[in-house]
């Protein structure tokens, strides 16, 4: 077995001949990618019916065994991300000042790869295609360290993926996945901060903690999802229980689902029943605070542990609050950075919404779901930052970039 300082040293390397490939180079690379998965569609989704029923067989929960699995339009979706990879415009290159100085130099900032990213992630075996092909899009090396409960789905991707590397003549380095998952390998991979430029975990808050604390070089931290919904006043009812619904329901394992509903006192009696009925159902479990309850009198009362809890499942805490203000100071006493909405047809509660709260993502009247790299236009993402590093939000192409200076002369010194 290679070691992993030696793989990451080879992944470097090879990062190194992906910098120098042309944008056309690496888009077809990625063209040839996606008919890979495509091809090995069989195999993939055979391995994935494995990871599956070991998962069963140890009980893991619905939210997990729903990020695990692998169906034929999943796995379409997969190459089809890839696609749409290559298709986005390439920030490698992009020259974003340009300017001369007094003397005559020329100085510009130019986009460049960030070099080699760790991936550490959990479940999702979509995140092995889609972490790859922004990285090799960006021009850098990739190396993917996977949960043991995906591992024969992941060997399986990278498996395809690799050999459209080696038919494009690009060291197959270029995408490491980790295949030996002892803890003390993910902490000396963690430890290699002459080799790894970024490390970007993806899973349950344990996991990222865990990354973040014993890490020697940068990471990206998204420790969880608590995102809220708040129904002002004057909110158009119809329009809020549908960003309530899709919110939740739509699929309440993602990290944009809703967990905390916030409903201004005057509508709350017109439209926490409502809202009741239909959250029911759809098998939605609610927890509420006393006023919620004194409407909806069969909630499960709320604990102060509800307000900061990601379910990640069909539960949904709720509590109605005075007024605008009042939910605010619940959005920034719980928040976890991620996705916050507001529901109104006051503008100027709408500003006021999104000037008070410093979450990655705001909405008006859009749901929650859309905080999502697809939906914002990034293409696939890599990740969800909710640190103010040197990206906050769905992480696409330009955050796998850093600007550095070209400086063009003619001979000038500073004497």
């Amino acid at each position: 077995m290679t070691d992993i300082r030696t793989q990451a040293l080879q992944c470097r390397q090879a990062a190194q001949v992906l910098a120098q490939l042309s944008t056309a180079a690496r888009n077809d690379l990625l063209q040839a990618m996606a008919r890979a998965l495509e091809e090995d569609a069989d195999a993939i989704l055979a391995a994935n019916a494995r990871d599956l029923a070991a998962a069963e067989a140890k009980g893991v929960g619905s939210a997990m065994l729903d990020r695990l699995r692998l169906d034929p339009v999943r796995l379409a979706g997969v190459a089809a991300a890839v696609r749409e990879v290559a298709l986005l415009a390439d920030p490698v290159g992009q020259v974003t000042r340009d300017d001369v100085r007094p003397n005559g130099i020329r100085v510009q900032k130019v986009r460049v790869p960030l070099g080699v990213i760790a991936m550490i992630y959990e479940a999702r075996p979509n995140v092995t295609a889609d972490a790859a092909a922004l990285c090799i899009k960006a021009g850098n090396g990739v190396i993917l360290r996977g949960g043991s409960e995906a591992i024969h789905s992941n060997t399986a991707i990278a498996a395809a993926l690799k050999r459209a590397l080696a038919a494009a003549g690009v060291p197959e380095a270029a995408l490491t996945l980790v295949e030996d998952l002892r803890r003390e390998t993910m902490l000396e991979l963690l430890q290699l901060s002459d080799i790894i430029d970024l490390a970007i975990p993806r899973g349950g808050e344990g996991l990222i903690r865990f990354v973040a604390e014993h890490a020697r070089v940068p990471v990206i931290k998204h420790y969880k999802g608590v995102c809220h919904l708040f129904v002002d006043a004057d909110a158009d009812i119809e329009q809020a229980l549908g960003l309530l619904i899709d919110g939740k329901c739509s699929r309440p394992s993602a990290c944009n689902a809703l967990e905390t509903l916030l409903v201004h006192r005057d509508i709350a009696g017109e439209f926490l029943p409502r809202a009741a009925v239909a959250l029911r159902e759809r098998g939605v479990e609610l927890r509420g605070d006393d006023a919620s309850r004194a409407l909806v009198t069969d909630m499960i009362p709320a604990t102060d542990a509800d307000w900061d809890t990601e379910y990640l499942d069909l539960v949904l805490a709720v509590r109605v609050v005075d007024d605008l203000q009042a939910a605010i100071a619940h959005i920034q006493r719980h928040t976890s950075d991620h996705t916050e909405v507001i529901a109104t047809r006051t503008p100027a509660n709408a500003e006021a919404f999104v000037a008070a709260l410093r979450s990655a993502v705001v909405m008006v009247n859009a749901s929650s779901r859309f905080s999502d790299g697809g939906q914002l236009g990034l293409g696939a993402e890599i990740g969800i930052s909710t640190t103010r590093l040197h990206s906050y939000g769905p992480m696409g192409l330009e955050a796998l970039t850093v600007e550095r200076f070209v400086v063009r002369g003619e001979g000038q010194v500073r004497a």
